[in-house]
């Protein structure tokens, strides 16, 4: 027997007017709902299943990203894929999903007047999956030509990022792309697909964040309890528990190899802080100091591209951040237990690459030395306390980062934000800096064309001084000097050349 339990009833407001917040959660083999009733005319929801690439069985990894894609783009068992895209049609309805490490959430959306029939028709999707061979067949080609294709040829900035990730997590649950391994894809069935779902998209599993139109004709709501029921049922995965990846100490770097006209660079490395930590906090207010997403304020931005005009931007982050070429603000539902450090510098001229690697790395040994100054916390902090609630304005992120915080065991992600920012002080983030920002173990990835020409120049430690169009300041030229001999202690062993094309193999 379920019991449902009212855990709070509060009044927010949205930028769609006023809603009424109430969370409901139900037994350990029951589902979650968290809902929201709003004024608005538009019924969203994310349908989160604690599921994740991360737990793609070894030699079948993309699993869970291919089953995540069979329900939201392969039909169901009454309705072929084709069919259900002409329904959602007149409707101006959506469906679409997103996978990672640790969570799979499928994005629905539908006006009011459409509701019932839509609310019908992903049901169906989600709990009676139509896994035809067809569809299947399609959607896996899809999947190794975005790795294969999409990723490895065609997009330097993402590639380095994501190939950061299989650097330093190897044999880790973590150590592959969401979209799988090609090899892996390769051998993955139809059975197992099914054998997947039936294990992991479970009522125990499920948690639903929905913002619900009052007025629905025949006063319909979407009904959680139903879609639960028809789930399969199994244990819940939520106890699923990874390690920090075991590191051996030094640098470690592999050079993507492949005809471009620029170089990409990311650094980075595993820290200990996820967010509700102690430290997180404060690590948050360093990477937003240091490197914002597409912020010209950041320090990086500053350096980098104000000063020395080497690239577009250069960015830091403390948690997951994929697709940033595409995007200005951080994505929800990307939580995880292990995260990692990572300096992002966007594409530079391949005669700068060896220059501009060494000025990060420059400037991230500043970092971890002189943290900030009283003036930069300041700001920062009060720019943060402002941004939470910028990044949580539309409903669908509202909706995301309260299944974040119900992952990470906080707050409303504004007021966390808010109560931790009043309560932080310059100390305890210089503090944090240096106990969690002072990796012995920074992996890099470069992407770039003459792959061997820049491993020589950086195990002989060659000068790579750098020229300007135009007068710069003295304080930068001196600086220069210094970079330009920044010395970057590797092993020839430990500093390889790959094939883009092989990066995830």
């Amino acid at each position: 027997m379920r019991n449902t339990i009212c855990l709070n009833i509060v009044t927010v407001w949205l930028l769609l007017g006023t809603v009424l917040l109430a969370q409901t959660e139900q037994g350990a083999k029951g589902s979650v709902e968290i809902s929201e009733l709003t004024s608005a005319p538009i019924y969203r929801s994310r349908i989160l299943f604690r599921v994740g690439s991360a737990m793609d069985p070894v030699g079948r990894e993309g699993l869970a990203s291919l089953t995540a894609a069979m329900i939201a783009k392969g039909g169901s068992k009454k309705l072929s894929y084709e069919e259900i895209v002409t329904k959602l049609y007149p409707m101006s309805a959506s469906f679409e999903s997103q996978v990672d490490k640790e969570m799979t959430v499928f994005t629905a959306a539908s006006h009011r007047e459409t509701l019932e029939g839509y609310w019908q028709l992903i049901t169906e999707m989600l709990t009676q999956p139509g896994f035809r061979e067809d569809d299947f067949k399609r959607l896996k080609e899809d999947a190794i030509n975005y790795l294969k294709v999409s990723l490895s040829n065609g997009n330097d900035e993402e590639l380095g990022k994501e190939h950061l990730y299989n650097l330093i997590y190897g044999n880790h649950p973590y150590g592959h792309h969401n979209r799988g391994k090609l090899q892996s894809l390769e051998k993955i069935t139809i059975g197992d697909v099914n054998e997947f779902y039936r294990r992991h998209y479970t009522a125990s599993n499920l948690v639903v964040a929905a913002s619900v139109p009052r007025n629905s004709p025949g006063s319909f709501t979407p009904s959680n309890a139903s879609l639960a029921s028809a789930l399969p049922k199994a244990p819940a995965t939520t106890n699923f528990r990874v390690k920090a990846p075991e590191l051996v100490q030094g640098v470690e770097m592999e050079i993507l190899q492949r005809e471009t006209r620029s170089t990409g660079i990311s650094i980075g490395f595993p820290i200990s802080v996820k967010r509700g930590d102690p430290d997180f906090p404060a690590l948050l207010v360093a990477s937003y100091y240091f490197g914002q997403h597409r912020s010209s304020n950041s320090h990086l931005y500053q350096q980098l591209r104000e000063a020395r005009g080497l690239n577009y931007g250069d960015y830091s982050y403390i948690e997951y951040f994929p697709r940033g070429m595409f995007l200005f603000q951080p994505e929800p539902n990307l939580a995880r237990q292990q995260q990692i450090f990572q300096i992002w510098i966007r594409p530079v001229q391949p005669e700068h690459g060896h220059f501009a690697l060494r000025a990060a790395l420059f400037e991230w040994e500043k970092l971890v030395k002189n943290g900030l100054s009283e003036e930069d916390f300041e700001a920062t902090r009060m720019f943060l306390t402002k941004f939470a609630v910028i990044l949580t304005q539309t409903t669908d992120a509202s909706l995301g980062y309260q299944l974040d915080s119900r992952y990470y065991g906080i707050p409303g992600f504004v007021d966390y934000i808010s109560t931790s920012m009043k309560q932080l002080t310059l100390p305890q983030v210089n503090a944090a800096i240096k106990r969690h920002l002072a990796s012995k173990s920074p992996r890099i990835v470069v992407v770039t064309k003459d792959a061997e020409g820049l491993r020589k120049a950086i195990l002989a430690n060659t000068p790579s001084p750098i020229t300007y169009n135009s007068t710069k300041p003295d304080e930068i030229l001196g600086e220069d000097k210094l970079i330009e001999r920044y010395p970057i202690s590797i092993d020839p062993s430990r500093l390889r050349i790959r094939p883009a094309v092989q990066a995830f193999e």
